[in-house]
């Protein structure tokens, strides 16, 4: 695996590393490539969460957070630079062998070092019930695309306050707050500085590298403007054409193995679905607007008929881990 390295010392704004990982994904040779980084102050959002319900937008500004979202599925994160950012793209069609492979290939550098850290659940590695790292993926044509955290230090106060997660969501981990889920390397007798651990991180994982261009970089910038466009951080679910009609109903749900999905249902007069727009920190593999919600439009909102609709319909190849019965419980009783 080979070591992306830029032509320049210092950091870039989020945006640019998960550029930095698409251009990658488009233009380099199949095979498999990692790079760590770190990054001022920010929250990094799932592909469909809403954001006002999970960050704390007012803080984050006041603050000089800034707020990214990123293409992947799952939750929200906060890094800073006590923490590494790690991407890894490889060949791929397998959602669930390549984020295994990403997830135990971390988890065993960590052992390297002596920390008792394990892959577990969907996306974490924890060190005894608490999460060290935190990870998510999404597909390009040919391509896979696994991303993580690893918690070095923690701001324990910008962390608390940026990021807001659900009830459901801390219930399901048996915790109160967001701090209370989370450890850290130095809390667990990290024996070297932050950028030490990056070092290391790399020459253990990689034997290699590939030095990029300042081309390279300028077409990686012209990527990274597109996270920075408003109209993306804006997004909930499949990004809308025209703002959506308000909700008739909203139903949210958490479901192990999956993560939080809620559901906004707007019906028409007669009892027909006009709109549906799902979002929360679960994963994707597919087109939620064209695989999923697009069925429903003008259809009856009655469990039969979501029944028929659906059918013949595998939900869990657009949303990884949903049932089609799961997705039927979500939308009606």
């Amino acid at each position: 695996m080979k070591n992306l390295v830029l032509p320049f010392a210092g950091t870039r704004p989020l945006a640019f590393y998960l550029a930095m990982e698409e251009w990658a994904a488009r233009n380099l040779p199949p095979d498999e490539y990692f790079f760590a980084w770190r990054v001022a102050p920010t929250v990094i959002c799932g592909r469909n969460q809403d954001i006002e319900a999970e960050v704390d937008l007012g803080y984050c500004r006041d603050h000089g957070i800034d707020v990214v979202r990123r293409r992947s599925g799952g939750g929200c994160v906060f890094a800073d630079m006590d923490n590494w950012m790690f991407s890894y793209i490889t060949p791929s069609y397998d959602v669930a062998t390549t984020f295994s492979r990403y997830t135990t290939m971390i988890a065993g550098m960590l052992r390297s070092l002596g920390f008792d850290a394990v892959a577990t659940g969907r996306n974490d590695i924890v060190i005894g019930s608490r999460k060290v790292a935190g990870n998510a993926f999404y597909h390009l044509p040919g391509r896979a695309i696994v991303h993580g955290t690893m918690l070095c230090n923690i701001d324990t106060r910008h962390m608390s306050r940026a990021i807001t997660p659900s009830k459901a969501k801390l219930e399901s981990k048996a915790v109160q707050s967001a701090q209370a889920r989370v450890t850290s390397l130095a809390e667990n007798g990290l024996a070297m500085s932050v950028a030490e651990f990056g070092d290391y991180a790399v020459s253990t994982l990689t034997d290699g590298c590939i030095r990029l261009t300042e081309d390279d970089v300028a077409a990686i910038d012209k990527i990274a403007a597109r996270y920075s466009d408003p109209a993306w951080l804006a997004r909930r679910g499949k990004a809308q054409r025209r703002p959506a009609p308000e909700p008739t109903i909203c139903r949210s749900r958490r479901f192990e193995g999956v993560g939080e999905i809620r559901a906004d249902i707007t019906l028409d007069d007669a009892g027909l679905i006009i709109n549906l727009n799902l979002s929360g920190d679960f994963f994707v593999t597919g087109d939620i607007f064209a695989e999923i919600t697009s069925r429903l439009r003008n259809r009856p909102y009655k469990r039969e008929e979501l029944t028929r609709l659906f059918a013949d319909i595998d939900v869990s190849a657009t949303i990884t881990g949903l049932s089609t019965a799961m997705f039927i419980d979500l939308l009606i009783d």
